[in-house]
């Protein structure tokens, strides 16, 4: 994993650590429950940007690498885990 990849996944996990802590703070204040669901939204939407920058440092790194090697072994499980991860068949 890059460096800016570890430094962007902490800043992002450490917003939605705080997010996370203000729903289960509104849930316990028995805050409307349409003003809970609209943080989990919001929570959902900045676990999608994490995925989403995960998944590019793994495709910059990992599986460029396996791609530019002559190991045929290490691209079709690069290339597996991807179908695996994005729906497609468990691994």
């Amino acid at each position: 994993m890059k460096d800016a990849t570890k430094t962007a996944a902490a800043r992002r996990l450490a917003r939605i650590e705080g997010q996370v802590r203000g729903v289960a703070r509104m849930v316990s204040e028995d805050r409307y429950c349409i003003d809970v669901v609209r943080q989990v939204q919001a929570i959902k939407a900045a676990l999608g940007g994490l995925e989403q920058v995960m998944l590019d440092d793994h495709l910059e790194t990992c599986v460029e690498a396996a791609l530019a090697g002559d190991n045929m072994a290490a691209r079709r499980e690069k290339v597996d885990e991807l179908v695996a991860v994005l729906g497609g068949r468990k691994k």
